[in-house]
C-alpha cells in the first residue's frame, strides 16, 4: 500500500477518509529537522551552509515513518503547498532516505477531487522553494542569534531580537511616542437643523464645513460664539444639490492578512487565534452528518485569485439562491497587490452548498464565526455591486457653507450577504434628504454647537498591525500571527482592551537597536529584503543574498558590542596584555584585550574582605551580580567558591565533611550551612555527651516544640534522646545515664540519684 505523509494528524484523518483505505496516511507533526537550538548551526565561513539536526521530540515519529516507508510501495510527500511545506517535504525525503523522483504532491484544498488530482500529477521537490525557505531561516537565525545576546548584555537577560519582529515592535513603539507627544487641538462642530419653508418634509441636519470656500471649523469657544452670531444675520439658501446613483463594488475574497483583520475587527479575535481556527477549517473538522471534512481552501495566501471552477460554482449558487440579478454579467476579477505570491487561490469555502447555517449546530462559536466570515466574503466577492440613490446638499449662509449627505438603497447586491461598513457611517449616510432645489431658502429650526478635541492616532490592534505590516512589506502573511504571538509572549507589549501598549523594555530594545542597527530596524530595508528573499523562488542565489548582508551586519555588531570600551594601562596577570574597561550589564569591568586567546576578566576596584574562602583559604572579594552583591574567591577560575555577601564563618565543623560552616539567613531565621558539600543544620546549643560516639549532643526542638538531644556528628551518628545524656554509664545495667530535672536516671533500668547543682542552669533546672 502506498504511503502519504502530511504535517498534521487532522489533515491525515481528512485525507484518509476521502481515500477510503486505499492509501496509508500518516503525519510528521510539522518539521522533523531544524537548526540546533543551542548553537548557531550556520557555517559563516563556508557559504552559510546550515547544519540541521533532528528535533528531539521527532525521533519516534521518524522511526515510525521510516518503518512505514520501508513497507510502502511508494511514498508521497503531501505537506502544505508553500515554501515551508516544501522544506518539510525535503527534510522528510532526506531523513527517510527516499529516492529522487516525483514523490511530491500538493493541493490547494483538501477535497476528494483535489487529492485524487494531486495523486495523478506528482512532481519532484521544487528546490527553489526549499532554498527560499532556507534563506529566510538562516537569515533569521543569524540576526536573532547574534542580536539577542547583545540585548541581554546591554539590557537584561531573557530578551530576543528578530529580523521582522524588531521592526514590528518599532512600529508599536513609534506609535506610542506619537501618542505621548500629541497635543490635542480644540475645535467646534456647528450643526444647523433646517427645514423647507412649506414644511412638507422633515427637518434635516447639516454641518458647518467651509468659510469663504475653504475648509473651516471654529477653534475656540469665543470663535464659536462669534460664528453663531454671524450666522443669525443671513438667510440659509440651498446653494447646490447633487443627485447620483452611487455604486459599491463587491470586496475581494479573503487573503491571510484580510481574514485576520476582519475577524479581529468583528469578533475581537487575536491574529494567532484566527489562524489556529482557520487551520482547523482547512485540515478538517468533525461534523455530525459527513464525519471528518475540510471546509476551506489553504489559509496562507496573499492572492485574491479564484479558480474558474469555484467561480462558476459560486455564480450558479448565487443565481439559485438570490436570483439572476445578483450575478454580475461578467465575473468579478480582482487585482492581486504588487509583490504578492500568486501560487494559490484566495481563501474560500470548498463547497458552496455547505452553508454556515447547515453547520451551525456542529461547529463551536469560534469556528462557526470564522467559517461564516470566509463563506460570506467569498459569496459577496462574486455578486453584483450594490446601488444607492445618493444626494449631497450645500447650504449657504453668508460666507459660511453647510453640507449634508444621504443615500438610500436601490439594490442590495453583495450587501445581501456581507456588510463591511461601520455602523456610524451607515447611520450618517443612510438618512433620507428632502428633494430641495437650488436657490430655495430654508428655515432654521435649531443651531447646535459641540466642543471637540483632536485625538491622537490609535494604538495598534492585531488587525491594524497586520494591515500596517502588509502595507509596508514587513514580513509575509504566513508570519504575521507568529510575530504578534512573540511580542505578547515576551511581554514586549501588553493589551489595553484590544490595543497594544509597549512595555518599558520595548522602548529600551527599540532605542538600542535603532542606535546601532539602523538598517535592520528600517522599514524600507526590511521590505527590500523580503523582495530579495521572494526572488529566490524564481531561481535566485540565496548564498549571495546572505553574503551581501552578513559582513556589514557583523561589522556593526562588533562596533555595538565594543562601543564605550576604553583601553587601560592595567596589565592582564595571565598573559601580560593590556586590559580593556568595558560596560557590562552590572557595571564596568576589565577584560583582556587578547581575547579570545585570553578570556581573563575581573572587576575593577575590587573590595577585599576578611572572610576566608572555605575552599582555599584566600580572602574573599566583593562582586556584583544579577541579584546584588556576593563574595567570590579571588583565585577564580582555579577556585570558584562563592558566598552570600554578609557571610560569617562559624567555629562549627560540618558533620559531613568537616569544613567550617557559615551562618546564613533563611525564612525562619539563621542556620548553619556548609559551603563545600551543601549540608545545612540548625544553630543549636551543645549540651550533653553522645553515649554512642562521645561527640557533644545538640539541644534541639521538635516540630511540636518539645526539647530533645541529637548527636552533633549526625548523619554519621544518629543518636537521639528526649533527655540530656550525661556520657556516664549506669552502674547497675551498663546503659547510658540521662539528666531529667534535678535527677540522674538510667535510660533503661530504675537507677536514680540526685544531680549535682549546676550554677549556670536557670532556676528550676534544665528540661
Amino acid at each position: 500500500m502506498d504511503l502519504i505523509i502530511v504535517e498534521s494528524p487532522s489533515k491525515a484523518k481528512t485525507i484518509a477518509k476521502y481515500l477510503k483505505g486505499q492509501y496509508r496516511v500518516d503525519a510528521s507533526g510539522g518539521h522533523v529537522r531544524d537548526l540546533p537550538e543551542k548553537r548557531l548551526g550556520v557555517d559563516i565561513d563556508h557559504n552559510f551552509e546550515p547544519s540541521y539536526v533532528i528535533n528531539p521530540d521527532k525521533k519516534q515519529v521518524i522511526k515510525r515513518l521510516a518503518e512505514e516507508a520501508a513497507k510502502a510501495s511508494r511514498v508521497y510527500l503531501a505537506t502544505d503547498p508553500d515554501r515551508e511545506g516544501e522544506a518539510i517535504s525535503w527534510h522528510l525525503k532526506n531523513v527517510l532516505k527516499l529516492p529522487d523522483g516525483k514523490n511530491r504532491i500538493e493541493f490547494n484544498e483538501i477535497s476528494p477531487a483535489a487529492v485524487r488530482h494531486a495523486l495523478e500529477n506528482p512532481r519532484e521537490i521544487d528546490y527553489n522553494l526549499v532554498d527560499a525557505q532556507q534563506a529566510r531561516r538562516v537569515l533569521d537565525r543569524l540576526v536573532g542569534y547574534k542580536l539577542s545576546p547583545f540585548l541581554c548584555k546591554r539590557i537584561h537577560a531573557g530578551l530576543s531580537a528578530g529580523r521582522v519582529q524588531s521592526v514590528a515592535l518599532r512600529l508599536i513603539v513609534d506609535r506610542e511616542r506619537e501618542i505621548r507627544a500629541f497635543v490635542p487641538q480644540e475645535y467646534w462642530n456647528i450643526h444647523a437643523e433646517l427645514q423647507d419653508k412649506p414644511k412638507a418634509y422633515a427637518p434635516f441636519r447639516a454641518l458647518l464645513a467651509e468659510k469663504g470656500g475653504k475648509k473651516y471649523q471654529p477653534a475656540s469657544a469665543a470663535e464659536n460664539e462669534q460664528v453663531r452670531a454671524e450666522l443669525g444675520t443671513a438667510p440659509y439658501i440651498v446653494k447646490e444639490v447633487k443627485k447620483s446613483v452611487a455604486r459599491s463594488r463587491a470586496p475581494a475574497p479573503f487573503t491571510t492578512s484580510t481574514l485576520q483583520q476582519d475577524a479581529s475587527n468583528k469578533f475581537g479575535m487575536t491574529s494567532p487565534d484566527v489562524m489556529l481556527v482557520a487551520q482547523h477549517l482547512y485540515e478538517g473538522v468533525d461534523t455530525e452528518k459527513e464525519g471528518h471534512i475540510a471546509l476551506v481552501t489553504y489559509i496562507r495566501t496573499d492572492s485574491v485569485r479564484v479558480s474558474s471552477e469555484a467561480q462558476n460554482a459560486a455564480r450558479a449558487y448565487i443565481a439559485e439562491r438570490f436570483g439572476e440579478e445578483y450575478v454580475p454579467a461578467k465575473p468579478n476579477f480582482f487585482a492581486t497587490k504588487k509583490g504578492a505570491q500568486d501560487a494559490h487561490e484566495c481563501i474560500r469555502p470548498i463547497d458552496m452548498r455547505r452553508t454556515p447555517e447547515s453547520l451551525k449546530g456542529t461547529l463551536d462559536k469560534r469556528h462557526y464565526n470564522v467559517y461564516k466570515l470566509i463563506y460570506d466574503r467569498f459569496m459577496a466577492s462574486q455578486m453584483s455591486e450594490a446601488r444607492y440613490n445618493s444626494m449631497q446638499i450645500k447650504v449657504q449662509n453668508g460666507s459660511y457653507t453647510f453640507k449634508a449627505s444621504g443615500r438610500t438603497l436601490l439594490f442590495a447586491g453583495y450587501t445581501a450577504v456581507y456588510q463591511d461598513v461601520k455602523k456610524e457611517d451607515e447611520e450618517e449616510n443612510g438618512k433620507l434628504l428632502p428633494p430641495l432645489k437650488e436657490g430655495e431658502e430654508l428655515d432654521l429650526v435649531k443651531l447646535t454647537s459641540e466642543q471637540k478635541f483632536t485625538k491622537p492616532p490609535q494604538r495598534y490592534t492585531d488587525a491594524s498591525l497586520v494591515k500596517a505590516m502588509e502595507e509596508k512589506g514587513i514580513g509575509r502573511p504566513s508570519t504575521y500571527a507568529s510575530i504578534i504571538s512573540v511580542l505578547n509572549r515576551r511581554k514586549y507589549v501588553t493589551k489595553d482592551g484590544k490595543f497594544m501598549v509597549p512595555t518599558e523594555v520595548a522602548f529600551a530594545i527599540t532605542d538600542l537597536l535603532m542606535k546601532y542597527f539602523t538598517d535592520i530596524m528600517d522599514v524600507g530595508f526590511t521590505a527590500k529584503m523580503e523582495d530579495l528573499l521572494d526572488g529566490i523562488e524564481e531561481g535566485g542565489d540565496w548564498h549571495k543574498i546572505l553574503a551581501d548582508f552578513y559582513p556589514p551586519f557583523a561589522e556593526k555588531l562588533v562596533f555595538a558590542t565594543n562601543d564605550g570600551d576604553e583601553m587601560t594601562d592595567i596589565l592582564c596577570e595571565k598573559c601580560g596584555h593590556p586590559m580593556v574597561r568595558k560596560n557590562g550589564r552590572y557595571g564596568k569591568f576589565l577584560a583582556c584585550s587578547n581575547y579570545p586567546a585570553c578570556s581573563n576578566i575581573k572587576s575593577e576596584g575590587v573590595e577585599v574582605t576578611a572572610t576566608k574562602c572555605p575552599k582555599c583559604g584566600a580572602n574573599m572579594v566583593v562582586k556584583s551580580g544579577k541579584y546584588g552583591k556576593f563574595l567570590a574567591c579571588p583565585n577564580y577560575p582555579e577556585c570558584n567558591a562563592i558566598l552570600p555577601y554578609e557571610s560569617e564563618v562559624s567555629d562549627v565543623k560540618c558533620s559531613k565533611c568537616g569544613e567550617p560552616m557559615i551562618y546564613r539567613k533563611g525564612k525562619y531565621g539563621k542556620y548553619l550551612s556548609c559551603p563545600k558539600c551543601g549540608n545545612n543544620q540548625p544553630i543549636a546549643e551543645l549540651a550533653g555527651v553522645c553515649p554512642v560516639c562521645g561527640a557533644p549532643t545538640r539541644r534541639m526542638k521538635s516540630k511540636a516544640g518539645k526539647i530533645y538531644y541529637s548527636c552533633s556528628a549526625y548523619p554519621k551518628c544518629k543518636f537521639m534522646s528526649w533527655d540530656m545524656p550525661t556520657g556516664e554509664k549506669c552502674p547497675d545495667c551498663g546503659k547510658y545515664l540521662v539528666k531529667r530535672g534535678k535527677q540522674i536516671r538510667c535510660s533503661s533500668c530504675k537507677y536514680v540519684r540526685d544531680a549535682e547543682p549546676d550554677p549556670a542552669a536557670p532556676e528550676g533546672g534544665q528540661g
